[in-house]
């Protein structure tokens, strides 16, 4: 598997920081403001964003109305491992390997 470029990185940074700072709501972030908070372009984002999810790296925890959309929106929030398997060297997710493999 490829390196996460500096886009990945940067969308996963901003989804860590927005979830930093709504702690005590638990509302996760619109994909609006993560493009906002990453400076990462909105088109690039967009096709990002739904890879990530799919990588198991980003997680929708909900759904917001927002005045510039007539549907709700998604909202994402980063995955976090488990604390017992996260410390261990060399840990792979075998059911998201599993699942990019049976694409």
């Amino acid at each position: 598997m490829r390196p996460a470029s500096e886009t990945h990185l940067a969308l996963l940074q901003a989804a860590h920081a927005l979830r930093v700072e709504r702690a005590e709501s638990g509302q996760g972030a619109t994909l609006l403001e993560l493009v906002h908070r990453s400076q990462v372009g909105y088109k690039v984002a967009r096709a990002l964003v739904p890879k990530l999810r799919d990588r198991g790296q980003l997680k929708i925890v909900g759904e917001r109305h927002v005045d510039y959309r007539n549907r709700p929106v998604a909202e994402y929030a980063p995955v976090e491992p488990p604390a017992d398997l996260a410390s261990g060297p060399g840990w792979v997710d075998l059911e998201c390997c599993l699942a990019h493999w049976n694409r």
